[in-house]
């Protein structure tokens, strides 16, 4: 296969990301141009600032208005509003029309400059330093010779300006099941968000799971090696250690594809059931999980069927052995 349709597989551990820019004016009056990146599997098309229809009541000043496009009627998000910047006003903007998480949305920046085709090791995660400034809005940093580009964080952007479409807690929901010495679930959750990683765990944790956490793909293996080798040293079946891995797909290091392609491709680790929880799984990018053998693929922020599914695929591919 040519060089060009390697992303047409899975689990190679790459990505393919739009780098945008915006152009705000600094305080001598110069202008300074910030980039920025968002993964090509959640971009529908680019385009030139549509006609806006502008809305009462918007939950955000970045929430410019509305415009319609082929029947389909987007909300815009000024994305320099909504980091705090002031944009320089130039003759042709764009727009990049994304979807993710069954959601559409469109985000006004000043320009596009490129694709790149990267691997997930050349993307590190923001430091506590830069997160902070950006209000967590950022996944990676990727670094060029002349520029760095940040990956945005649409997710947590949308999730705030909408806070009834983020993941959370089900509102009064008890433990159903209890941990006992007979029945008992343990599971790596793997995710390089802080916030939905800690969601997911708690989650488990009242439904009498005991959880391991890794921030990507890359430890999350290092860590199943680790436990693969325990288990052989002391005489024990690998789902005696961990029943279920579930992993989001977007992160620094290894992603989830990889991951996911990697236990199966062992021979010892391949009997643990792994659930692909990330907000690219849809229609189009479904088949992508398949190939590299996830028993199961759900969508954020669907976390209650993620428990649910978590449970029966436990019971049917990786039941607790003692």
């Amino acid at each position: 296969m040519s060089n060009t349709n390697i992303l047409l597989e899975s689990g190679t551990n790459e990505l393919e990301i739009v780098e945008f820019y915006i152009d705000e004016e600094s305080d001598d009056g110069s202008v300074y141009r910030s980039y920025f990146g968002v993964n090509v599997a959640k971009v529908l098309e680019i385009i030139r600032k549509p006609k806006v229809t502008e809305m009462p009541n918007t939950p955000h000043a970045a929430v410019k208005g509305t415009f319609n496009l082929r029947s389909r009627i987007i909300p815009l998000i000024d994305l320099s509003i909504w980091l705090g910047k002031t944009m320089v006003k130039n003759e042709a903007p764009k727009v990049i029309v994304s979807e993710f998480n069954n959601i559409t949305n469109a985000f006004l920046v000043s320009g596009v400059t490129r694709i790149h085709r990267l691997s997930w090791e050349q993307v590190e995660p923001p430091s506590g330093y830069v997160a902070s400034f950006s209000g967590n809005s950022f996944t990676g940093v990727v670094k060029f010779e002349d520029r760095i580009v940040l990956l945005l964080d649409m997710e947590k952007i949308i999730w705030d300006l909408n806070p009834s479409l983020a993941m959370r807690e089900e509102p009064g929901r008890e433990t159903k099941v209890q941990a006992t010495e007979d029945v008992f679930y343990r599971a790596l959750v793997v995710d390089d968000s802080a916030s939905i990683r800690k969601l997911i765990v708690n989650t488990l944790l009242r439904d009498g799971y005991e959880v391991e956490q890794d921030i990507n793909g890359q430890k999350a293996w290092e860590r199943l090696l680790e436990i693969k080798q325990r288990a052989a040293e002391e005489g024990r079946d690998i789902l005696e250690m961990v029943n279920l891995v579930v992993s989001d797909i977007e992160m620094p290091a290894m992603d989830g594809h990889n991951l996911c392609k990697r236990i199966k491709d062992d021979p010892i680790l391949r009997d643990i059931p792994v659930i692909l929880f990330s907000s690219l799984i849809n229609e189009k990018l479904f088949h992508k999980g398949l190939s590299v053998g996830a028993d199961d693929q759900i969508t954020k922020p669907e976390i209650s069927t993620l428990t649910e599914r978590s449970k029966a695929l436990i019971e049917e591919k990786g039941r607790p052995r003692k």
